[in-house]
């Protein structure tokens, strides 16, 4: 996630703080400083930052789970609205997602416990609301909002963990991707009631609603592309006519190519034609501002673009584009020479395609069940 600080390491995941997280403390330091005076921000920043340690704690909880079933996690961020871990994939065993969903809340429960019966804290319903009350211990006010934070992440709706747990319990009578599309539906359903509590009671809940409609929504796309991928060989669906660039170019001959063409990426080959990078668009155009027309293609390029065998299958093609967070995939033959890529733009066609067939009609790998 670009604009995000590396902190450091913990057990093989890199652990990143967005600047707007670090934007936010110092806003809640000034805001309390104003307010209460050095005491009251002391105060709300020192518990700001144990808000957020107790978040990092319940990322490492998804974290540990996902990587006891063999999902690896690069790196965790931190940002104003909580935590984010990228898990390079979701298992599609029901039993194995809810385990890691339920993970992260477990731990914000487990926190609480603590607090309670060892740190001495009380629970106490109004120190949720009121984490800037000098007059609540700072314990009380850390165990009831985990306990919160545990409530919260179970609503039924994305990108909540509630929104997971609810399709791993639905998958295991209904499928993957129709579980998805229920839950996707059931967390809309949910922004929909919290933006219509947010006009009543707090704006920010109208904010969170947006999130929720809009994260929902791209969860249910992901997996529909995962799933019209599945078994379609990645020959069927790659981009074979292209421009490609070389790495000795020069940015002003990546402009005549962009100009002549409407790719949005463009891989870079050698002298053999195997592929070395890719330069995107946007890359491109920032190049020349910050470097001007006679740098280099490999300056500017994305070193490493994932590729795979044209044997392949385009949902593995799908999940190094996930993986990765490359923006294509690029496809080999037998000598390591590029024939083809994917994009998620090429899946998403694809996709299109296969929606606009007629019941019952069948083009290539592609076709639409007769009871779809």
């Amino acid at each position: 996630m670009s604009w995000s600080l590396n902190i450091g390491k913990v057990a093989g995941t890199v652990v990143r703080v967005h600047i707007t997280f670090l934007l936010f403390l110092a806003w809640i330091f000034a805001a309390s400083y104003a307010s209460g005076g050095a005491a009251t921000a002391w105060d709300s920043l020192v518990f700001m930052v144990l808000l957020f340690l107790c978040v990092l704690l319940h990322e490492f909880g998804h974290i540990f789970t996902a990587r006891a079933f063999g999902v690896p996690t690069p790196y965790v961020t931190l940002l104003p609205i909580g935590g984010v871990a990228q898990l390079e994939r979701i298992p599609e065993e029901p039993w194995e997602e809810f385990l890691i969903a339920i993970a992260g809340p477990l731990v914000n429960v487990a926190i609480t416990l603590l607090l309670v019966f060892v740190a001495g804290a009380e629970l106490q319903p109004s120190a949720a609301a009121a984490v800037d009350n000098l007059k609540i211990p700072l314990v009380d006010r850390l165990a009831a909002v985990n306990l919160f934070l545990a409530l919260f992440n179970l609503i039924p709706a994305f990108p909540m963990d509630g929104g997971r747990v609810l399709r791993a319990l639905l998958a295991s009578r209904f499928g993957y991707v129709r579980a998805t599309e229920l839950a996707a539906s059931i967390g809309q359903f949910v922004a929909f009631a919290l933006g219509f509590i947010g006009l009543m009671a707090n704006p920010i809940l109208i904010f969170i609603a947006i999130f929720v409609y809009l994260a929902a929504s791209s969860e249910a796309h992901m997996v529909a592309l995962r799933a019209a991928s599945r078994g379609v060989p990645v020959s069927y669906a790659m981009m074979t006519q292209f421009a490609t660039l070389s790495p000795e170019a020069h940015i002003d001959e990546a402009v005549q190519t962009l100009l002549q063409t409407s790719q949005g990426e463009y891989p870079v080959v050698d002298s053999t034609g195997k592929p070395v990078g890719i330069l995107g668009r946007g890359d491109l155009i920032r190049a020349i501002k910050t470097r001007g027309a006679d740098a280099r293609v490999a300056d500017v390029m994305i070193a490493e673009m994932p590729t795979i065998s044209h044997r392949a299958t385009l949902e593995q093609a799908f999940k190094l584009l996930q993986q990765k967070s490359a923006p294509a995939v690029g496809v080999t033959d037998a000598a390591g020479k590029l024939v083809g890529f994917v994009t998620s733009e090429t899946i998403a066609e694809m996709m299109m395609l296969q929606e606009a067939l007629p019941r019952g009609v069948r083009i290539g790998p592609w076709s639409r069940p007769a009871g779809a």
